[in-house]
């Protein structure tokens, strides 16, 4: 039986990746193996830190597929970066198992290494318990100053961008849930929405460096909810046209309300919603063809609170639409 050493050893020593082209220099002086990891941000960098939790059963289904976890796990923390314009730099991982599985570690740390390396982040360090399943991760990234994609950012007269497509996360758990049903093409290209996301990175650290956009983060509980965050701290309101949501290639078949439910507030996507002005508007279509991303833009930021939505001729909708919140859903 491995030990609890023996399996950090084993499964999650590795050496530093290999990193991508104009990654920034600041990488761990220690890693793995003291008390503490040691980091080295750039001269003139600011560190970026974001920690997420995910729990068996509620952020994920028992029995998922190991590897496809363990890339979950890294994205929605890369995610944050990206929505912070932030360059990966290194990550934590704390792991409670209910038993040292071989096979499942060997999957689990395949996804999380193989999303590690494409993005030149190394893990630092961790801790590892048996328990219920539940996966932590704490990323690192730097910024420079002033440059970070802040909540409190935006200004009146900002278009409000979405980057990709939504919703069909949302429609590939609404088939595991029994509350509507895919066929099994259909399952297959919205299922990995939702098991495996894309962290926007690049995109992110266009609009940062680029100093193309005001305010930004990544949807991971619903536009409808998440926007109101930069809605909140901007001390601003919106005005966002529902059908001009990118809905993803499964969700958009799918009849006009669904669509505009899951496109709204689907959760799970892990796209960027951010804020940018007007005169900006080519800059942000060449830096989403630039990484290979769409970029939609779908509304625009008001002086007068709130959140407002409109159909595509400008009507408006009384949409009762909201976030998922863990603790008031579910």
């Amino acid at each position: 039986m491995l030990s609890e050493f023996d399996l950090i050893k084993q499964y999650f020593v590795r050496r530093p990746p290999n990193l991508p082209p104009n990654s920034p220099p600041g990488r761990a002086v220690l890693g793995i193996g003291d008390d503490c990891a040691l980091l080295a941000p750039a001269p003139g960098r600011q560190l970026a830190v974001s920690s997420d939790m995910l729990v068996e059963g509620r952020h994920f289904f028992a029995g998922a597929d190991p590897f496809t976890l363990g890339h979950k796990c890294l994205a929605v923390n890369l995610s944050d970066l990206a929505a912070m314009g932030a360059a990966p730099l290194g990550f934590t991982l704390a792991l409670a198992l209910p038993a040292a599985d071989p096979d499942w570690l060997a999957g689990f740390s395949r996804g999380l290494f193989a999303l590690a390396d494409a993005h030149g982040c190394e893990l630092v360090g961790g801790d590892t318990t048996k328990g219920p399943l539940n996966v932590c991760i704490t990323i690192f990234g730097d910024v420079a100053p002033g440059r970070a994609l802040r909540r409190d950012a935006a200004r009146a007269g900002d278009d409000v961008w979405i980057s990709g497509t939504l919703g069909d996360a949302r429609l590939a758990l609404a088939h595991y849930l029994d509350e509507v049903r895919l066929d099994a093409p259909a399952l297959a290209l919205a299922a990995p929405r939702m098991h495996a996301p894309t962290p926007r990175v690049a995109l992110g650290r266009l609009l940062a460096d680029g100093g193309l956009a005001h305010a930004a983060l990544d949807i991971s509980d619903g536009l409808a909810g998440d926007i109101g965050h930069i809605l909140a701290a901007s001390r601003v309101g919106a005005v966002l046209d529902v059908d001009a949501l990118p809905a993803g290639p499964v969700l958009a078949r799918q009849p006009q309300a669904l669509r505009r439910r899951f496109a709204a507030a689907g959760g799970d996507d892990y796209e960027l919603c951010f804020t940018a002005p007007a005169a900006r508007r080519a800059a942000i279509v060449a830096a989403g063809a630039q990484c290979g991303v769409p970029v939609t833009r779908v509304g625009a930021i008001t002086a007068e609170p709130g959140l407002r939505w409109v159909d595509a001729d400008g009507a408006p909708l009384d949409l009762a639409l909201q976030g998922w919140d863990h603790f008031t859903n579910g």
